[in-house]
């Protein structure tokens, strides 16, 4: 597991840089595409490359980690509608090419199940972008998930639901109390993870994350477990880290030529 501290607007060029240098290595790579506020910044670096250096993505798939369930098509903070204003639409990434979860779905089991082999038949994700919640979860696997678990239907602990508020005009009540998300093991079957954190308010969990023991109360500890983890936290997010120090060195010391 690699750690950098820097500062976020740092943090957000060096996973662009990541994706940059997959795509451009290979024009069908496959992306892992979260959402919520961690990533935007990374989905606006994107953008201006793609904008102003004409970095391409015609050729790129996207699967999302997640969605709400029950929400209306269309609805603005539906994880489909949010990807394709944030970043499908302002990129020449072709719609059909992002594909997520289907929240709507009669049989949601049947739509987990479909959503694996989906990602399956496009040969894996090369590149999961993940956030962390405040309790440790990562996608929408809350406190006490299967370390193994795959593509399901879960239930949003009520932490999950307040953090959330904010994109509800902060009605906890309108936040949707069920998801269908990747699992822990599906996240795991990713080539590259890149996790971004940043604030105070997430300083436990990054600890858990890169110090912690492994353990389902904090389900991103499972990333430990990957061979190639790169985790980009701020130095609010670093402030719990009890190698900070080391995790400083390491990263100012790396050669030029050794990639995230």
């Amino acid at each position: 597991m690699e750690v950098v501290i820097d500062r976020s607007e740092t943090l957000a060029a060096l996973a662009a840089d990541a994706i940059e240098a997959l795509v451009t290595r290979r024009s069908d790579a496959v992306l892992g595409l979260a959402t919520g506020s961690t990533p935007s910044s990374v989905y606006d670096e994107l953008v201006r490359r793609h904008a102003e250096e004409g970095l391409s993505f015609a050729g790129v798939r996207g699967f999302l980690l997640d969605e709400y369930v029950g929400l209306p098509e269309g609805h603005p903070e539906a994880y489909r509608t949010v990807i394709e204003r944030e970043l499908v639409s302002r990129l020449d990434l072709p719609t059909e090419s992002v594909l997520g979860p289907d929240g709507r779905a009669e049989d949601l089991a049947a739509a987990c199940t479909g959503y694996e082999q989906a990602i399956a038949d496009a040969g894996g994700i090369d590149l999961q972008i993940l956030g962390i919640g405040t309790d440790g979860h990562v996608a929408f696997n809350e406190p006490g998930s299967s370390l193994a678990s795959r593509t399901r239907i879960k239930t949003l602990t009520e932490q999950t639901r307040r953090d959330n508020a904010r994109f509800f005009d902060d009605e906890v009540d309108a936040v949707p109390q069920h998801v269908l998300t990747q699992g822990l093991g599906t996240i795991m079957a990713a080539r590259h993870l890149v996790l971004l954190a940043m604030g105070r308010s997430k300083a436990e969990a990054v600890h858990q994350l890169v110090e912690g023991p492994i353990s389902a109360m904090w389900p991103a500890t499972i990333l430990q477990m990957h061979p190639h983890v790169t985790v980009l936290v701020d130095d609010g997010a670093a402030s719990r880290l009890q190698l900070a120090a080391y995790y400083r060195e390491t990263w100012q010391s790396k050669p030029d030529w050794q990639p995230l």
